[in-house]
């Protein structure tokens, strides 16, 4: 069974739904281009909202230390996913200096960029595949799929699968896949950036019931 991964948190009603769910994680962006942004004080207050109940991932794109450094006191954060073009040497700089795990989430639209994974293998915790965006636009949670298909070859030990999943099929794309943890963020809005609670609940279900 699939791990689950509620991405985009912004409000404690989203948050409480993926509590009562049973998502593993939930993920607090702290982009500001993206819809679903918070600042390190927002977060804080979902954080002390949330209790221990759910393990909290921070998402940044190319950020620097003092931003990780503020987000992780604020909001204490389990998890650091980085989200833009962080080398593998900057994963394990991160890791080394939080001593949090890092999941590195890498765009794919090819067999190629699958194949580039293998360079963050001993630099991070998880790899995160996710859909190739256009240029110039958000590198996540545009509710684009990649070929699943593309990753029959990949030997990674920890990986998890974004790009698109919904409660129509997350089923599928864990029994294609095989994937440990699957990762959601605009399937379960119903605008961008507002999370719906019942679609989170019919999220989890199906992930559940693979």
């Amino acid at each position: 069974m699939a791990m689950i991964k509620i991405c985009g948190i912004n409000r404690a009603a989203a948050l409480d739904a993926a509590i009562a769910a049973r998502a593993d994680y939930v993920g607090f962006v702290f982009f500001p281009r993206s819809p679903r942004a918070v600042s390190p004080a927002e977060a804080a207050v979902l954080a002390e909202r949330a209790a221990g109940r759910i393990r909290l991932v921070g998402l940044f794109v190319d950020a620097g230390d003092a931003l990780i450094a503020e987000t992780v006191a604020a909001a204490r954060l389990d998890v650091l996913q980085l989200h833009g073009g962080e080398s593998p040497d900057r994963c394990g700089v991160l890791r080394a200096r939080f001593g949090l795990p890092v999941w590195k989430a890498l765009p794919v639209a090819s067999a190629g960029d699958v194949a580039g994974a293998e360079a963050y293998k001993a630099a991070a915790d998880l790899v995160l595949f996710d859909a190739r965006t256009p240029p110039g636009t958000l590198p996540g949670g545009m509710g684009l799929v990649f070929d699943w298909d593309l990753l029959a070859g990949w030997k990674g030990a920890a990986w998890g699968l974004a790009g698109g999943l919904n409660a129509g099929n997350v089923a599928d794309a864990v029994g294609r896949t095989g994937a440990p943890l699957v990762d959601t963020s605009s399937g379960v809005e119903s605008t961008p950036g507002v999370k719906d609670v019942d679609k989170i609940a019919a999220f989890c279900k199906a992930a559940r019931h693979v």
